[in-house]
């Protein structure tokens, strides 16, 4: 199976993953040009957090093997593909109760801005065959894709 790998020390902050995941995202078909970073419709599934030292850490869904917002999960909305091990989220069957947030044990899960009635999570990009866009848009190669056991 495939996963989004994190090499902070390569991080310099810029966001451009980020962007590129809200880019991915937007529900206009407009350009980045033209991006409303203020629109909370247009959120980054994908955060750059910083330590006291003022280090970036990129966070992103670690699509666990043993997924606490899967079992928390008590619509099905959150369920593990058995094929390629990722964690998918069905907005159709969310209840809007969010206990995928509170046990994310990496505290990436959100509710969406506007509305807080789905989950904002990272998909890896299922629907562009070229993969995750946030990998692609790193400048740094801080993060990464790699084939895990």
């Amino acid at each position: 199976m495939q996963r989004i790998m994190i090499d902070h020390t390569k991080c310099n902050g810029c966001k451009s993953c980020s962007l590129a995941c809200m880019q991915a995202h937007r529900q206009d078909s407009g350009s980045l040009y033209d991006l409303d970073l203020t629109d909370g419709t247009n959120e980054s599934r994908n955060s750059i957090q910083t330590d006291a030292n003022g280090v970036y850490f990129p966070l992103f869904c670690r699509h666990c093997d043993d997924p606490q917002c899967v079992s928390a999960c008590m619509s099905g909305a959150m369920t593990k593909n058995p094929e390629n091990k990722l964690v998918q989220y069905d907005g159709k069957q969310c209840a809007a109760c969010f206990m995928c947030v509170m046990n994310c044990p990496f505290g990436i899960i959100k509710p969406d801005n506007p509305t807080k009635t789905y989950v904002i999570k990272c998909d890896f990009c299922a629907k562009d065959k070229n993969g995750p866009n946030c990998v692609r848009a790193c400048p740094n190669k801080a993060i990464y894709i790699e084939e895990v056991v």
